[in-house]
């Protein structure tokens, strides 16, 4: 069967799941967050322009995997893409983000359960400031304790199978949708115009006020558009959902039209959650909100239960994400192995069919991170910073991969598709987030290692150009350590 020969599947995935899979895939605990981030960074007017930005960048990247997803079905999705388009080392540094990015965003996820917790519409009014931290936001001592055994619970019901209890994930995406919604809803009704246009571009007013709180002023314009990408970036992680799903879409023609559909019905969810609230608090208020302040502007617009509501219902979205994420890595590090980027070790499976090795390491490594990050200024915006810097990587490769395969069949829209795709994944990191994927380079020399090991598995060795690459990652890396020392790279 040719590669690009579209096949109808009568019992696949139709056209409203395939939606639902991209939203699903995207949201998690990011959109309960956004409100005080961007509060922060930008005003209203700036944060707008981020969202067409980002929304034209993510769509052109929708697109790109579409297409892929589509005409290459037989590949083994998005992580695989750098392999078939640029070979064996190129597969490496693209799976490796990827299982990078997996775990790093567990980080996130336990922090955004410890200020939750720490709130005082939860657990805080009765132990002020020992789940986190009310100034910073980063889980306090007893946080850490907490989450940490709620990581090693997780990671043990994936062990024992718990990947087969789809309805898990059912529930936990009504739960996450509903309250999304209802936050949307009060926020509309709860608007006010004239507080939302008060210094509509955060020139004068907004800029005071945000100098005032953290001792750097929002800027100009471009900046705080320019400061609200990352955190926009993380929200989107996920976007792939309906490519990867290719090979069991009823139509395959569909694929592209609901990845677009999705894609707007996220941007209206994101949007709406993260600008409305501009309208509802005032500024000084929004910006003073304890993380996350999603809690606090619903707890404002309904006095007594409003910030108990939506707190509980983020620690349930968080959780059911954190078990999709623990999942994820085992299987990125499966498909690596079995492509031989990776020792077979990591795809050994124990009698619940998991690969029981790769989940304890990623257990191990997301618990030291969550140590490390309760030393970071933001423990949050750290750990998604990781996160987002790690699985850009994998976009930009499997967007090369568009261009390249449009190229060679002649496709010239698609290849423009995959041209701004890359183009916005790596401006937006250069520009934004360069210092963390310095840091993320330093993740690649352990990864190398097994690399190494699982060519020789295999039979092959690692060639002089691809030691010169990986010479010039670890260097990367390890320059990182110093400008992260000396305050450069913003961590500490």
């Amino acid at each position: 069967m040719a590669n690009n020969e579209k096949v109808d599947n009568p019992d696949g995935v139709g056209f409203f799941g395939l939606v639902g899979l991209v939203v699903s895939s995207c949201i998690g605990s990011g959109v309960f967050a956004l409100t005080g981030q961007l509060a922060n960074v930008a005003s209203p007017g700036a944060a707008l322009v981020a969202w067409v930005i980002c929304g034209l960048g993510f769509l052109f990247l929708a697109l790109s995997l579409a297409n892929l997803g589509a005409k290459r079905p037989d590949a083994d999705g998005v992580v695989a893409y750098a392999e078939e388009g640029f070979g064996k080392f190129a597969g490496f540094i693209s799976g490796w983000g990827y299982w990078l990015s997996a775990w790093l965003g567990n980080v996130g996820f336990a922090t955004m359960v410890a200020q939750t917790l720490g709130s005082e519409y939860c657990l805080g009014n009765i132990l002020p400031g020992v789940f986190s931290d009310p100034n910073t936001g980063n889980p306090a001592i007893v946080g850490v304790i907490v989450i940490s055994l709620l990581l090693w619970a997780l990671t043990y019901l994936v062990i024992r199978g718990v990947e087969s209890a789809a309805f898990l994930n059912a529930i936990v995406m009504v739960v996450k949708v509903a309250s999304i919604l209802l936050f949307i809803v009060f926020t509309f009704f709860s608007f006010k115009a004239g507080v939302f246009t008060a210094d509509f571009w955060g020139t004068a007013a907004r800029n005071a006020t945000v100098l005032a709180a953290n001792g750097d002023g929002l800027g100009s314009v471009g900046t705080q558009v320019t400061n609200c990408i990352l955190v926009m970036m993380w929200v989107f992680i996920g976007i792939e959902g309906a490519s990867v799903m290719s090979k069991r879409a009823r139509k395959k023609s569909e694929i592209g039209s609901a990845t677009i559909l999705g894609l707007v019905v996220l941007l209206v969810l994101y949007i709406c959650a993260s600008v409305l609230p501009y309208g509802v608090l005032p500024y000084k208020d929004l910006v003073a909100a304890p993380k996350p302040a999603t809690i606090t502007v619903f707890e404002a617009m309904a006095p007594g239960w409003g910030g108990a509501f939506i707190s509980w219902a983020i620690i349930i979205s968080v959780c059911g994400s954190w078990l999709s994420f623990t999942m994820l890595p085992a299987e990125c590090t499966s498909m690596m192995a079995d492509h031989g980027l990776l020792p077979k070790s990591w795809d050994e499976r124990n009698k619940a069919n998991a690969p029981q090795m790769s989940l304890l390491i990623v257990a191990v490594l997301t618990e030291i991170f969550i140590i490390i990050a309760t030393f970071a200024a933001d423990a949050y915006t750290f750990a998604i910073s990781m996160c987002t810097v790690t699985i850009v990587i994998t976009w930009a490769f499997a967007a090369a991969y568009q261009v390249k395969y449009s190229v060679e069949n002649h496709e010239g829209l698609q290849a423009f598709f995959g041209v701004l795709a890359l183009l916005f994944q790596v401006v937006g990191v250069m520009f934004t987030g360069w210092g963390f994927l310095l840091l993320a380079c330093l993740g690649y020399i352990p990864g190398m290692f097994f690399y190494k090991k699982a060519r020789e598995e295999n039979g092959g060795s690692v060639t002089k150009a691809e030691w010169a690459v990986f010479a010039v990652i670890a260097v990367l890396g390890i320059i990182s350590i110093p400008l992260t020392a000396v305050g450069i790279i913003p961590v500490f």
